[in-house]
């Protein structure tokens, strides 16, 4: 497997399009429009609350936040932390187990 590296801790969107585009042979501008449509249909659905599944990676979900109460440290000051949505994401067994063996 070809892999396109950077000189960041992190990737971006060009990059995993450039490692489609290197791995399986489509097109650039193709590989840049799976990715796009890929983050699409993830938010669309998280949008929709619904729980995206995918096999052997993991599940993204939304998790409601109630209101809370938080302290800023430096002069312990009380803030109320209004109710939010997050998303969140959970690896699967299998994709867990990939990353402990790998590193």
């Amino acid at each position: 497997m070809v892999t396109a590296t950077n000189n960041r801790n992190n990737s971006k969107k060009e990059d995993i399009a450039r490692n489609i585009f290197l791995n399986i042979g489509i097109p650039l501008s193709y590989s840049t429009k799976i990715v796009t449509d890929l983050i699409n249909i993830i938010t669309t659905n998280l949008l929709l609350n619904k729980k995206i599944k995918i096999k052997n990676f993991g599940v993204f979900t939304l998790h409601k936040k109630k209101i809370r109460t938080g302290r800023n440290p430096k002069n312990k000051k009380e803030y109320k932390i209004l109710p939010r949505t997050v998303a969140t994401f959970k690896a699967s067994k299998k994709l867990k187990s990939k990353i402990n063996n790998y590193v």
